[in-house]
């Protein structure tokens, strides 16, 4: 099972490999981001920040944040 980690915010990120940004969001704790700022300035491209639970963080950087639940089953009617 997954530990959860206990940070003060959450970060979303594009990840920058090899000079070239992917596609999709990355998510770690704000301090993790601030060492990363530190070693490597501008590398990655920031999204958002300051962000309260690990959970929310991670609907954004899946685009999910705002999404609508729906259900998978077919209705039959």
């Amino acid at each position: 099972m997954r530990q959860e980690q206990i940070c003060s915010s959450w970060v979303v990120y594009r990840k920058t490999v090899r000079g070239k940004t992917l596609a999709g969001n990355a998510v770690c704790g704000g301090e993790e981001w601030d060492a990363m700022e530190l070693a490597q300035p501008g590398l990655h491209t920031l999204v958002q920040a300051g962000i309260a639970t690990e959970k929310e963080a991670e609907r954004l950087a899946r685009g999910t944040a705002g999404d609508t639940f729906c259900s998978r089953t077919a209705r039959k009617g």
